[in-house]
């Protein structure tokens, strides 16, 4: 908790973060005409007069907010303790860093162009730049009346009582109680009316309105919106218990939010393809807790390392902020497990093993996400929507999460599908048997201690003594591959397929990242570490490299009859040379953007899903998953 120093008062406030990245406000904002406010006397009655004509907001309660803020007071470009500017008391971008961290998240765009707090928001509403806003009254006063009207968006009410909600709002409070707080303050002022000369010389009058009463619960539920988290989607088999994640407003602009988005999967059109396996990296105590706060990152179930306890957080309906890749959050279930992937099998329980996979199969039939591991991937397994995100991507659960395993007990084996040889194969190593090194567990480079792992390392010869294969998305400077624990670059997992390309002394090449890779055939046990599997292969359609993206946004044409703005796609710095093959995993994504930007959904056609008619496919490469354009390759039997 912060606390916001206003010119009159002080009032306590919740601290100011952002679900995604704000734009535009208000329909009836949008269609104002804001260069009528700046137009006229400067006589600081008459500026509130014309302000609140422009917005739609009563005068008396512009006038009453600006009094609990400033006393009407213009303090030029000084800023308050709490970053706020002129009458209105327009708040700077206190929360940008927080803001970031949540779009990062989502995987959703240019987090670095996020800014959050009034402020920015008045900006976007009336198009003047935050310094004419902070510096100049009368665009300050205009200003503030604009986001005061964005929170109630199309109302035309002249009783203040009906403003109450956008009053609640303004407190940039998440909590219901002070939201009242600052709301009753203000029908305060109404009631008694104030009058006074501002400290730059400015007569200001606020006529009394005797029967001025706020609206508690419309003040109070100024950031809460029906989320339907507190209804239970788990199977009969597990008792689970209910957690919810608040959605609400957390700051003033109806772009701070958290911690998930509200959908309808899969009724509105956004189909449900994957489940994402997590680690906590803390305990479930810690995840809990976490997950409880708008301001931070939500998702959809915690499973409980000692007993394999569930408890849900976001009904899979709904769109969780868990994986980094807005396209993946938009079609994928997050399941956080409590543990931490540098530990293995110390927190990897099979009670959460058994208890997770009861979850998965539940939710795999509800919502028909293939039982495969193109489909139930690991955090470590989401792309970066860019290539500059790809070195931040996480990469829990980690080396040590046995999916040989966990796919046996989703009734999903990692057995051959077919009974003759093939080039495309699955890669299974065979656990307990496959103790590959691993390095920095303890964050000091040493050994790792001796456990099964789940992955084989690919290598740039034939040899055990040729370096690893580099990853050139994941180490950008040019720093070699490594066995850290951390480093998956050079790292084929179970589950994963590949084709073949050559094999020689017990090693098997295949294409990887853009290059031949070679890994070995068999593990400690002698065991062979692939079965031969049903496929396709995609391979470039004509002589030129064929660009891999992180994400399958629709093409341009798609926006074109809707208010959403186009989202652009991005090649990564990956590339598929004439000659390479890559294993198909879908051929039958669907194409799609859901625009979610703000809480109560105040931009034209915000909560709305694109649908583009460009096809992609999800492809094996590297690592991660990944996406190319089903124009740019061709298909070949494996």
């Amino acid at each position: 908790m912060v606390h916001r120093f206003r010119w009159g008062a002080v009032v306590a406030a919740a601290s100011l973060v952002a679900g995604g990245p704000a734009l535009v406000a208000a329909p009836q904002a949008q269609a104002a005409d804001w260069s009528r406010c700046l137009n006229g006397s400067r006589d600081r009655q008459a500026v509130f007069d014309r302000a609140a004509d422009v917005s739609g907001v009563p005068v008396r309660v512009l006038l009453g907010v600006s009094y609990l803020e400033s006393r009407w007071d213009d303090h030029g470009t000084q800023v308050s303790s709490a970053g706020g500017y002129g009458p209105m008391h327009l708040t700077q971008d206190a929360a940008a860093a927080h803001a970031r961290k949540i779009a990062e998240a989502k995987g959703d765009g240019d987090a670095t162009a996020l800014r959050t707090g009034t402020l920015a928001a008045a900006s976007r509403i009336t198009g003047w730049s935050r310094g004419t806003l902070r510096s100049d009254d009368v665009a300050n006063i205009c200003g503030g009346a604009a986001v005061l009207a964005s929170y109630q968006p199309g109302t035309t009410a002249t009783a203040p009582a009906a403003w109450s909600r956008a009053v609640g709002a303004w407190s940039g409070s998440a909590d219901p109680a002070e939201r009242v707080q600052f709301a009753r303050q203000v029908f305060a002022a109404l009631r008694s009316g104030e009058s006074r000369t501002t400290n730059d010389g400015q007569r200001v009058t606020l006529a009394s309105t005797p029967g001025a009463t706020v609206d508690q619960d419309a003040a109070a539920a100024a950031g809460t919106i029906a989320s339907g988290n507190e209804v239970l989607d788990c199977p009969v088999t597990l008792s689970c218990e209910s957690v919810p994640a608040p959605y609400e407003r957390t700051g003033s602009s109806p772009s701070q939010y958290g911690n998930h988005d509200l959908a309808n999967r899969p009724a509105d059109g956004l189909s449900i393809d994957y489940i994402v396996i997590h680690d906590t990296e803390g305990s479930y105590r810690t995840a809990l807790q976490l997950v409880q706060d708008a301001t931070y990152l939500g998702w959809h179930y915690t499973v409980r390392s000692s007993d394999g306890h569930v408890a849900q957080h976001v009904n899979p309906k709904n769109v969780g902020f868990h994986a980094g890749n807005w396209y993946v959050n938009m079609h994928s279930i997050g399941i956080e497990h409590e543990g931490f992937a540098a530990s293995g099998a110390t927190w990897y329980t099979e009670s959460m093993y058994q208890s997770s996979a009861q979850l998965v199969k539940h939710l795999a039939t509800e919502y028909g996400v293939p039982l495969d591991r193109a489909h139930v991937i690991g955090h470590d397994q989401v792309p970066g929507i860019l290539t500059a995100n790809i070195p931040g991507m996480h990469w829990d659960p980690g080396p040590y999460w046995n999916w040989e395993h966990y796919m046996a007990l989703l009734g999903a084996p990692l057995t051959p599908d077919r009974r003759g040889p093939s080039n495309v194969v699955t890669v299974v190593p065979g656990f307990a048997d496959n103790p590959q090194p691993v390095s920095n567990c303890d964050g000091h480079a040493n050994p790792c201690p001796t456990q099964g792992t789940n992955f084989v390392y690919l290598r740039t010869a034939p040899s055990d003594t040729a370096p690893l294969v580099n990853d050139p998305g994941l180490h950008q400077q040019d720093q070699p591959a490594s066995t850290e624990v951390s480093d998956i670059g050079p790292r084929l997992a179970a589950g994963q397929k590949v084709e073949v390309v050559q094999r020689k002394d017990g090693w098997i090449a295949t294409w990887w990242l853009g290059r031949l890779a070679w890994f070995k055939g068999t593990n400690a046990a002698g065991e062979s570490v692939v079965r031969p599997s049903q496929g396709q292969v995609v391979q470039a359609a004509g002589t030129d490299e064929v660009p891999v993206y992180g994400r399958a946004y629709p093409e341009q044409e798609a926006y074109a009859n809707t208010p959403v703005p186009y989202q652009t796609v991005k090649e990564l710095l990956y590339r598929i040379e004439p000659g390479q093959s890559y294993v198909l995993a879908d051929d039958s994504l669907r194409t799609d953007y859901y625009y979610a930007k703000t809480y109560d959904s105040s931009l034209p056609g915000d909560h709305t899903v694109v649908v583009g008619k460009q096809r992609y496919y999800q492809i094996w490469y590297g690592h991660r998953i990944a996406y190319v354009k089903a124009s740019d390759v061709k298909l070949a039997d494996g």
